[in-house]
């Protein structure tokens, strides 16, 4: 699993490295999707999360859902348009699972691609997201999510 800075990011997972989040690939064709370990450690807890509507279809660079810490509000934006097939009921009544459960009960949509060749486009492999992670971080002046 890479670590970079103390956050881990599971090689099993897909990453939209911009917009920090992360993508489970599902065997009927859809993306499970959350917050990367990087977005919350830089949110800090989450107090508030309020997802699109299911059926809904978003189109790369749009909003999926809006999050908000005590420090953050802002919106979790896709990478590739989607149409929301499923919404994380649980994190909308326990925003916290996005911090203490980041790639499990934590996650924020399940979406399905309109076009399944734009996602490979725009997501990177976990063994390959360190050096871009890095990158980011640096920019962002983020020093990483060891307390």
């Amino acid at each position: 699993m890479p670590m970079v800075r103390g956050c881990n990011l599971p090689d099993d997972l897909l990453y939209d490295v911009p917009n920090n989040l992360w993508y489970r690939p599902e065997s009927d064709g859809t993306y499970t999707v959350g917050m990367t370990m990087i977005a919350t450690g830089m949110a800090g807890a989450l107090v508030a999360f309020t997802a699109k509507k299911v059926g809904k279809t978003i189109e790369g660079g749009k909003s999926v859902a809006t999050v908000e810490s005590g420090k953050w509000v802002g919106p979790a934006k896709i990478g590739f348009d989607v149409e929301i097939v499923a919404v994380n009921d649980n994190l909308t009544a326990n925003p916290k699972l996005a911090n203490t459960d980041t790639y499990g009960q934590g996650w924020m949509v399940r979406v399905k691609p309109v076009d399944a060749a734009a996602a490979s486009t725009v997501l990177v492999p976990g063994s390959a997201v360190a050096a871009p992670y890095e990158q980011k971080m640096s920019a962002d002046n983020f020093a990483g999510c060891a307390a």
